[in-house]
């Protein structure tokens, strides 16, 4: 079951900057919950169980990773959540929610502004706001600026991400899962599509839940992460304490564990170091 409470959040084209004078006023309060998840269970075929009673919970305004080795239910859960799964048991309620699915799959006949705009195709705000949405999502991605008479086709692997990325952001999303953002990407790449992940975050308030094989990449950016083994939670917690935790420093960072330099054991050494893994026993 997934509940998302986003009703009375701003959107991406209203809410107001860091710094601003509504922003400033009155006391800090703590950051509602804009999306729980409780016990979601997924079968396939009515026989293979993938999710194992998943629960997570993701406040407004953070970037929660969802980290764990490909095959873990990363992407499973993420569909589960924005009802791509149809439900057998219990609700999912959705509003202001919008997933960037895994590969990109932007339009490869359309134009990149083409592609953006497809993303407003439910908005009934008016031609004026839609395109201050497009004004502020090339502020954030100049690249698709430069490129948007250019068919997706003929575009990189990021600036398809980018494009990806943007075409959400038109919808005016109070939540983005974002699946897989750095896969078949350049390093460079993927450290420019998590920088302007960070940027949206900080400046916009846009909340994030990304799933991530890229454990060292998605804990430098984000508040908070749940690690999946198998269908299941197995770890969570802020995310520099899971930088500094033994276990994902060996099995996720590729360090600890090690020596005095931190550096990987033998394979003979690695099978005796899980056996200590807690959350196999």
């Amino acid at each position: 079951m997934s509940e998302v409470n986003a009703a009375s959040q701003p959107s991406f084209a209203e809410r107001e900057a860091p710094g601003s004078s509504a922003a400033l006023a009155g006391e800090p309060r703590p950051r509602p919950v804009l999306l729980d998840v409780n016990g979601i269970e997924v079968i396939y075929n009515h026989v293979i169980l993938v999710l194992k009673g998943v629960s997570l919970q993701v406040r407004e305004g953070a970037v929660v990773a969802l980290l764990g080795a490909n095959g873990a239910g990363k992407t499973t859960t993420l569909r589960a959540v924005s009802n791509l799964l149809e439900g057998q048991r219990g609700l999912v309620t959705k509003r202001g929610v919008i997933q960037v699915m895994e590969g990109r799959h932007c339009f490869a006949h359309l134009t990149i502004e083409e592609n953006l705009l497809t993303g407003a195709y439910s908005r009934h705000d008016g031609k004026t706001a839609i395109a201050a949405t497009l004004d502020k999502v090339y502020s954030y991605f100049p690249r698709l600026k430069e490129r948007r008479a250019s068919q997706a086709a003929y575009t990189s692997g990021g600036e398809q991400q980018m494009c990806a990325i943007g075409r959400a952001l038109m919808a005016n999303p109070k939540m983005v899962l974002l699946d897989e953002p750095s896969m078949g990407l350049a390093p460079q790449v993927v450290e420019e599509v998590f920088e302007i992940v960070r940027d949206l975050n900080q400046k916009e308030g846009v909340t994030f839940l990304l799933a991530e094989q890229n454990t060292a990449m998605a804990l430098r950016y984000a508040d908070y992460g749940y690690i999946l083994e198998s269908g299941r939670i197995v770890l969570d917690g802020p995310a520099e304490a899971l930088r500094k935790n033994e276990d994902v420093r060996e099995f996720y960072l590729g360090t600890g564990g090690g020596g005095a330099d931190g550096e990987r054991k033998s394979y003979r050494a690695v099978k005796s170091y899980k056996r200590r893994k807690r959350w196999l026993a």
